[in-house]
């Protein structure tokens, strides 16, 4: 089936109509995002950020899931053969790819991170849950084993995992707050897939419920990034948090990273919003149950739109910088990952159901319970 089919027609007219549904964006703008990002497909199936720039993992899923959201399932499914197709024999990615005119084939950071190698699992499992498509279950199920079976290879003792190899095959010495967050979100999806699928991962199940404790139980054993917006709502997003400790989390950190009316800072102090970002905050604001906010957020952030093509800039600069210069857009890029993060914020708002279920994580298996002292969770 191919996306100018009357099926895939159907699909992708139903599915911009759900999402424009909640009143920030009108069909035809997000018609417009959804073939934006499809547009920037390699033959292959890899989705660079922008033609001519690069790709990573992450992001590159993260496009896919907006594929699937948007009503364009066969592009999405494109985009997860590229990935089973370029994993490393030890189950990794690398950390960057270049975007060429033949397609995306040389690496470029050969860095294999933790977190770009733990995201297929919650990839496919959107994907699944969008389709139904048992085979592609199946078909995707060893390059999610052996991501997973990687990732959780650099698991420390005390269940934080270091955020990559390098070149040298050495592993880091830091775990990083808002990668093992999302990490854990994934490993909740990989253990909804292998249940799925029919194996059993116990080993996973204990991985799983050791990170959880650790990112609610003990934020000393995370490099110190507090700066950084992500590290602030990244564990709501990765569904670590809920309930008031998610509550609290997101007021502690609202007057220091959200800019009313433009979005939410990369870091502090720069006066610097981005697109991403602030789709993010998105989704963990729904999460919580603070609608209002989320859609608030999703309103302030158009001024990144482009309506030539309905893709989003990176990020706008709004203060004048120490030399002088004006405000402006930058970088002058639009990337695939700010348009699929704001399609994706957009069907949570609109209880898309596949995507409800990924980011809500109320159905997501948690691992086992882990209740110790630090020295015990070091010794165990």
């Amino acid at each position: 089936m191919t996306v100018g089919s009357a099926p895939a027609a159907e699909g992708l007219t139903a599915a911009v109509e759900l999402l424009a549904g909640e009143g920030v964006l009108s069909a035809d703008q997000i018609r417009a995002t959804a073939e934006g990002i499809a547009a920037l497909q390699r033959p292959d199936g890899a989705i660079p950020w922008f033609h001519g720039g690069h790709l990573d993992p992450w992001d590159h899923i993260e496009a896919a899931m907006a594929l699937d959201v948007a009503g364009l399932p066969e592009p999405a499914l494109a985009a997860y053969r590229w990935l089973a197709a370029s994993q490393n024999a030890d189950g990794s990615w690398y950390a960057a790819y270049a975007d060429a005119p033949q397609g995306v084939t040389e690496a470029t950071n050969r860095l294999r991170e933790t977190n770009f190698t733990a995201y297929i699992a919650v990839g496919v499992w959107h994907h699944f849950l969008v389709t139904g498509d048992e085979e592609f279950l199946a078909e995707m199920w060893p390059p999610v084993r052996r991501a997973t079976d990687f990732v959780l290879r650099l698991q420390t003792p005390g269940g934080e995992i270091v955020w990559c190899k390098d070149e040298q095959d050495r592993d880091a010495d830091e775990a990083l707050l808002t990668g093992c967050s999302s990490m854990y979100q994934a490993l909740r999806c990989a253990l909804a897939i292998a249940e799925q699928v029919g194996h059993g991962r116990p080993d996973w199940e204990l991985a799983c419920g050791r990170l959880g404790h650790a990112l609610t139980g003990h934020p000393e054993r995370f490099a110190d990034k507090g700066t950084y917006s992500m590290d602030w709502y990244y564990p709501v997003l990765g569904t670590a948090l809920r309930g008031a400790a998610a509550e609290r989390r997101i007021a502690e950190g609202w007057d220091t990273f959200v800019v009313p009316g433009l979005g939410v800072r990369c870091v502090t102090p720069n006066d610097w919003v981005t697109g991403g970002e602030t789709c993010e905050l998105a989704l963990a604001l729904w999460a919580v149950g603070d609608v209002e906010r989320a859609r608030t957020l999703l309103r302030d952030i158009q001024h990144l739109r482009d309506e030539a093509d309905g893709m989003y800039w990176t990020g706008r600069v709004f203060e004048p910088d120490k030399d002088g210069n004006p405000p402006a857009i930058w970088p002058q890029e639009k990337t695939a990952w700010t348009a699929g993060a704001l399609l994706l914020a957009l069907a949570v708002l609109a209880e898309d159901k596949a995507t409800v279920a990924v980011f809500g994580g109320d159905g997501l298996p948690e691992g086992l319970p882990v209740a110790c002292s630090v020295a015990e969770c070091v010794a165990a």
